[in-house]
């Protein structure tokens, strides 16, 4: 799916794609699940990838441990990779773990340091300098 172009002076468009996770995950299946999500971003321009993990139950190292790797997927083809949904338990390991800002940042921000995809700043004249 594709954001329509945003407003103002850049007319900025970001693509956005839902990539779900099933209930449980197992170390074997994460080769498997990384080369799909690999598939499905290959030859597309730069967007984020939303990782529905709703249908998850009890979440663990490995459940962690997938979504980090299919975050580095993702930013290995320009990509954003945020998770959504999932149990509450989850959000809780990854924190644990150090990679909740990582995994669970809002779709609508940028990661430290870095400009959204797709988004530039616009210089406004009479605008004071930083």
């Amino acid at each position: 799916m594709s954001l329509p172009a945003a407003g103002g002076p850049t007319g900025v468009a970001t693509s956005m794609l839902c990539f779900a996770v099933g209930a449980r995950l197992t170390r074997a299946d994460v080769p498997a699940l990384c080369a799909d999500l690999a598939e499905v971003l290959r030859d597309r321009p730069p967007g984020v990838v939303v990782c529905d993990v709703a249908a998850l139950v009890d979440p663990d190292l490995v459940t962690v441990e997938a979504l980090a790797r299919l975050r580095l997927t993702a930013r290995r083809h320009g990509w954003r990779l945020v998770v959504d949904g999932g149990h509450p338990g989850l959000r809780e390991l990854a924190g644990l773990l150090g990679l909740a800002r990582a995994l669970f940042e809002p779709v609508g921000q940028a990661e430290e340091r870095e400009q959204p995809v797709g988004v530039e700043e616009v210089v406004e004249p009479g605008d004071p300098t930083r």
